[in-house]
């Protein structure tokens, strides 16, 4: 049996550290530019709009690196690129340094995504599936954790932030340095052994990966509206801030409480990874038909809850899916587009959501939401039957 070029654990702490992190930074982002800053929340949502870019951007380039270049050489650019900028954003975090600092570090956490999950594709001790998984859970345990932190540091000050991102950053960056040297070898004596008939293969099922890509990004967008629009929603009807945070503990409780049960069932579940997901897009298109009739704060906690649940199950089977069908030279590559389709949805969503809003209702968006996803979904199935009567 071929050895990992990595130990796993490595590569899921990696993860956790990262995703820590970086969610040491972004959450702050608008409160930052427009209270700290005084700047418009025009000019803060241009900025993340520019990074969203830009993390797209970092996505691609980690996965042309990937599969054309060095593996260990890639991921260590974007950590040291993600490092320095929250170094210099600890001494130098005013207008405009702060948005150039935080577009470049939105850049090298682009490609260091990419690598993660590039990496999780190079592993053979266990299933990828499995690997997918167990990254998705370490992602948002990081998130949960940097988010949980970010609320007692910040009084301190806000270099504080800036300074254990950096820390974080620091310690990813020569964890890596020590333990992800194998990378390129092993790239190297795959490509050379067990997987040479198919590196001078086309990527199978070219339609139904663009299809479930083009399902991922339209369920970012609708994702997206559980972060920024639901919230004034939820204003609107009379509820508070506190409450809006509520939600988000229930959507880190079910991911960290459901993840790994899914996680021991992962031999049956790649069995059934297309109606896996179904079952999860399913889902995430019923928590939008839920918020239709919410106007209590019960309606909305069974929303998180339908949607959370659908996002464990499709989420980390994507990039199962698009790796099954890649072939070993575009490994990186399509693992690229499926961190592509997610930032691209996370980028154009909240805009997306305010136009419909302001132009019509949020009742509206929330049906714009679920038949969206379900056309896509749909789309994506029938790429399976037709690949069946074949």
């Amino acid at each position: 049996m071929q050895r990992d070029p990595i130990k796993l654990k490595w590569l899921f702490l990696g993860s956790l550290i990262t995703n820590t992190g970086i969610s040491f930074i972004w959450p702050l982002t608008t409160i930052y530019m427009h209270e700290y800053l005084h700047e418009s929340l025009t000019v803060a949502g241009i900025v993340l709009l520019i990074n969203s870019v830009f993390t797209i951007i970092g996505n691609y380039l980690g996965g042309w690196l990937f599969d054309h270049w060095k593996p260990y050489p890639t991921i260590l650019i974007g950590i040291f690129t993600a490092t320095i900028s929250a170094g210099l954003l600890i001494f130098w975090h005013g207008w405009p340094t702060y948005a150039i600092l935080l577009i470049v570090l939105g850049l090298g956490n682009g490609m260091v995504a990419t690598c993660i999950n590039s990496i999780a594709t190079l592993i053979r001790s266990k299933q990828p599936s499995y690997v997918f998984n167990v990254l998705y859970f370490t992602s948002n345990l990081g998130l949960v954790f940097g988010s949980l932190i970010v609320g007692y540091v910040l009084p301190l000050g806000i270099e504080y932030i800036f300074t254990i991102a950096f820390g974080m950053f620091i310690v990813f960056f020569i964890m890596a340095f020590l333990t992800f040297r194998g990378l390129d070898k092993s790239k190297q004596n795959v490509r050379k052994g067990k997987v040479l008939a198919d590196d001078n293969t086309q990527t199978r099922e070219k339609l139904p990966i663009s299809l479930l890509l083009l399902t991922l990004f339209v369920a970012w967008i609708a994702y997206e509206q559980w972060q920024s629009n639901i919230s004034a929603y939820m204003l609107h009807l009379g509820m508070n801030v506190k409450l809006y945070s509520h939600l988000w503990t229930v959507n880190a409780a079910l991911i960290v409480l459901v993840q790994p049960f899914l996680t021991h069932f992962d031999d049956y579940l790649l069995q059934h990874l297309r109606g896996r997901l179904y079952i999860g897009f399913a889902f995430f298109c019923s928590s939008f038909l839920i918020l239709i009739f919410a106007r209590q704060f019960i309606w909305f906690v069974l929303g998180m809850t339908v949607l959370t649940i659908g996002e464990i199950i499709a989420f980390p089977a994507v990039s199962t899916f698009v790796n099954e069908r890649a072939s070993f030279k575009e490994k990186g590559r399509y693992q690229a587009m499926v961190t592509i389709a997610a930032s691209a949805g996370r980028a154009v969503g909240p805009l997306i959501g305010a136009l419909i809003i302001e132009s019509f209702s949020y009742p509206i968006l929330f049906i714009f939401c679920s038949v969206l996803i379900a056309i896509f979904t749909l789309f994506f199935v029938g790429s399976g039957f037709k690949k069946a009567q074949r």
